[in-house]
């Protein structure tokens, strides 16, 4: 059985090339795949290998003096498939979440919102207590699910985060929950935020993935987009209450896989929802006048 495991941490690396070296090192001795990313600033990991594999790889990050977040690294677990990634790659990069637009000047480390649990957020929503709900993930990702109510600013990208501010001012002076699917961008987002004036902002502690583990079928409606292989997941994806909010491009029939369009050099929405039956239909393509 194979299982997926999700993490990140912003604390200052010293020398980030090489933990790069010493996460090849690991990753390959215990036949992990998945994607690493390593800057000055943290470390964002999704990897995937077996349970016995997976339970090593965490007491390995979590006991060693060598690395400086000692046992604060939050992991997040779902069931993989063991083909969620075709290979390892672990990059050294400028930032461990892209925010492209360096003049932003956001740093987790020094600014960011404050915790709040997925047991306090759940009582918040059934105590019909007034604050606000925030995604900030990408609208493709929101596509196929979301919190019920929530605020979906449609960013096509992360470097779209300044777009938020003209839709959220009317909110200055209200609480406001961030969230995505880990908790890793709403590290910064929820500091920009706090950088423009907004008074009282929380993020989701282990993001979404954490609420739907504890919560499933309840308020996050749908299915959570992932960045690997399995595309979408979600906990007790069989039981009757689940909700498919997701539609199909050309039908707009409830559906949840995607797929990516088979032109090449398609200059439209590339990667897009479908249902079974138009997608045999158009044969892959994102539009039926490719066909």
């Amino acid at each position: 059985m194979f299982q997926v495991l999700l993490y990140y941490e912003y604390t200052p690396i010293d020398d980030p090339k090489k933990l790069v070296e010493d996460q090849k090192a690991l990753c390959e001795k215990l036949n992990l795949k998945g994607r690493i990313i390593v800057a000055k600033e943290g470390i964002n990991g999704t990897v995937e290998g077996t349970l016995q594999n997976i339970e090593k790889y965490i007491k390995t990050m979590k006991n060693s003096s060598r690395h400086p977040w000692g046992g604060k690294l939050d992991f997040k677990k779902s069931q993989g498939t063991g083909s969620a990634f075709p290979k390892l790659s672990i990059k050294l990069r400028d930032d461990i979440v892209s925010q492209a637009i360096k003049d932003l000047n956001l740093n987790p480390n020094k600014i960011t919102g404050k915790y709040i649990s997925p047991e306090e957020l759940h009582s918040w929503i059934q105590s019909k207590k007034e604050f606000f709900i925030v995604d900030m993930r990408n609208d493709y990702e929101t596509d196929v699910g979301y919190f019920k109510g929530s605020i979906l600013p449609g960013f096509e990208n992360f470097r779209d985060l300044p777009k938020v501010l003209p839709i959220l001012k009317d909110l200055k002076g209200k609480t406001i929950v961030t969230v995505c699917t880990g908790g890793v961008r709403c590290e910064k987002a929820s500091g920009f935020l706090v950088q423009n004036g907004f008074k009282n902002v929380y993020q989701l502690l282990g993001g979404i993935v954490s609420y739907m583990e504890k919560y499933p079928n309840e308020d996050f409606l749908g299915s959570l987009y992932v960045f690997d292989g399995r595309v979408t997941m979600g906990f007790n994806m069989e039981d009757p209450q689940h909700i498919v909010v997701g539609k199909c491009k050309y039908c707009s029939a409830p559906a949840e896989d995607y797929y990516d369009c088979k032109n090449l050099y398609c200059v439209g929405k590339r990667h897009f929802i479908a249902c079974s039956e138009c997608i045999k239909e158009t044969k892959g393509y994102c539009s039926k006048d490719i066909i």
